[in-house]
């Protein structure tokens, strides 16, 4: 299912800052873009060497249940807060 023109247009938003977001700041919108464009998480948990994908995996899974349609709009609103400080 390909992702909505808005938020796509919140991806390009955050690809054009100008500075990268604080770690957390950016699993939070990993998270919320991962469960809009595509729902719950059913992938398996990687291991626990791999510290990056665990916490990304974590990051969606933490949005489990939530709506796509509701996840789109947090992640759009996110984006323009953070637009204020980065870009």
């Amino acid at each position: 299912m390909p992702i909505s023109v808005e938020l796509q247009a919140a991806v390009d938003k955050y690809d054009s800052f100008s500075k990268q977001p604080k770690d957390t700041e950016r699993l939070e919108l990993y998270g919320l873009y991962k469960q809009a464009a595509l729902g719950d998480n059913d992938t398996k948990k990687p291991g626990m060497f791999d510290i990056v994908a665990k916490y990304k995996w974590e990051a969606w899974t933490s949005r489990k249940g939530m709506a796509q349609d509701v996840a789109e709009k947090l992640f759009i609103a996110l984006v323009d807060k953070l637009a204020l400080t980065y870009a």
